[in-house]
């Protein structure tokens, strides 16, 4: 008899302790996956446009470059946002999605071979379950960041082409060697494949790291031929909308990997060499 009883006050405390959370009993997030989303709220870094040494606006683009990459023109940050220190990780993927696509496994590796539909899946997912573990109010969101975001954050106050300076290469480098880039980024000269875990690279004045190489990056945009051509939208019937990744990859020679390099990809493409970096802001309208 005493044995049912403490058994059933055990219970009943792991039905208010869950009550207080917010949480139903169905609802209780498993522990390793609460460690996870806990890891992931705590790697985001706060970026904020006008304040200390980053300015507000900036500029996009890249003057007399690439025809994809014109017209230069100023951009304006609306106001502080965070931007997550790392690309997804496998291990996170696998606890908010229940499966792990990727090809080049390893826990903290970046997630890949997904494609942008799927990034947007994740990100409405992630956001419930960070609400639901109280780590985010219901006022925030995580979502893919804008091409405007993205740029901002790699350029983290720059106007070179890439966030470390002018060039990636020494005198003397040749052929894909890249040897000022190698400390900050993967790329075809120093890179076999997406073996290594997130963060292994030197970041950029934001904290930020592999915001230049590594993987590409989905942003939210859809793909303009230039910054003055309008969206197209759906490319034809049956035909998936394109998007933007930025960054460059493991699979580019370093010139893919400045800062404003972009390129379109359609959404749903699936590639070993394209993952995903999200922000955390308010959600529009609250």
């Amino acid at each position: 008899m005493r044995l049912r009883i403490q058994v059933s006050a055990v219970f009943a405390v792991l039905i208010l302790t869950l009550a207080d959370s917010g949480l139903a009993w169905d609802d209780a997030i498993p522990k390793e996956t609460r460690e996870l989303l806990k890891t992931f709220h705590e790697e985001f870094v706060a970026i904020t446009p006008g304040q200390g040494m980053f300015p507000a606006s900036f500029v996009m683009g890249t003057v007399g470059g690439p025809f994809t990459e014109q017209p230069a023109q100023a951009k304006t940050l609306p106001g502080p946002f965070s931007m997550a220190k790392y690309e997804v990780p496998q291990n996170l993927w696998q606890a908010v999605m229940g499966s792990n696509p990727s090809k080049w496994k390893g826990p903290r590796n970046s997630v890949e071979m997904f494609n942008w539909n799927e990034a947007q899946d994740f990100c409405t997912k992630v956001t419930a379950l960070l609400r639901q573990a109280e780590l985010i109010g219901e006022d925030e969101q995580i979502r893919i960041p804008t091409e405007v975001e993205w740029e901002y954050c790699c350029r983290a106050g720059t106007t070179t082409p890439y966030s470390f300076g002018e060039s990636a290469t020494k005198p003397g480098d040749i052929g894909n060697k890249a040897s000022v880039l190698d400390e900050f980024g993967w790329h075809t000269g120093n890179a076999a494949g997406n073996d290594p875990p997130v963060g292994a690279k030197k970041p950029n004045a934001w904290g930020l790291f592999d915001m230049h190489g590594y993987l590409r990056e989905f942003v939210s945009d859809e793909w303009r031929e230039t910054y003055s051509a309008p969206a197209p939208g759906a490319e034809g019937q049956g035909r998936a909308v394109r998007r933007v990744v930025r960054s460059g990859s493991w699979k580019d020679r370093y010139e893919c990997l400045r800062s404003a390099y972009r390129e379109p990809i359609d959404a749903e493409a699936r590639d070993d060499a394209v993952g995903l970096r999200c922000v955390l802001a308010r959600t529009p309208g609250k």
